[in-house]
Parts: structure tokens; sequence; C-alpha cells
């Protein structure tokens, strides 16, 4: 089971390393990773595989949610299937 993360905010030193620390923290590998910068607005997708999990997946929606207001950023994270879902037409 994969999901999709989405992770937008001001750009600051870590963003990285504290999101890709939290997947670690809960047996969340990261299968693939994209950033940007756009003038100081930092831009990140993960697909991220989510099987050996500890934690269940809406657990991890509102988790990741929370942990990105905390620090300053918006972080959405999605399920593959839906994310592919509402991109086909």
């Amino acid at each position: 089971m994969r999901a999709v993360i989405t992770v937008v905010g001001k750009d600051t030193v870590g963003i990285i390393a504290k999101v890709s620390g939290y997947c670690s923290e809960h047996k969340i590998n990261i299968v693939d990773i994209s950033q940007s910068v756009l003038s100081d607005l930092f831009c990140m997708i993960m697909i991220v595989d989510i099987k050996n999990s500890d934690i269940h997946f809406s657990d991890l929606v509102d988790r990741l949610d929370m942990f990105g207001k905390t620090l300053g950023l918006d972080i959405h994270t999605m399920h593959e299937d839906i994310f592919n879902s509402m991109h086909k037409i």
C-alpha cells in the first residue's frame, strides 16, 4: 500500500530531514521524492510505502497534518489509489 505525501510551506533548513525522520520513526519507506523551492516557498511530493507502518492510515493522515502544523507546513497525505483516481480523466 502506497500513499502520496505533499508538503508545502515557507522554506527553512531541515524540512526534508524532519518529514523523512517522522516517516522513518513509523516504518514508512520513502519510495520516491521530489522537491523544489520557488522563491521562498518549499514544495515536496513523496511517494511512500506504508505497508509496514506502525500506525493506521487514517491516523497517519491526522498525525502528519498535526506534525506539519508544528513545523508551520501544510502536510497532506492521500492514499495512492485515490490520488490516481482523481487524476484520471
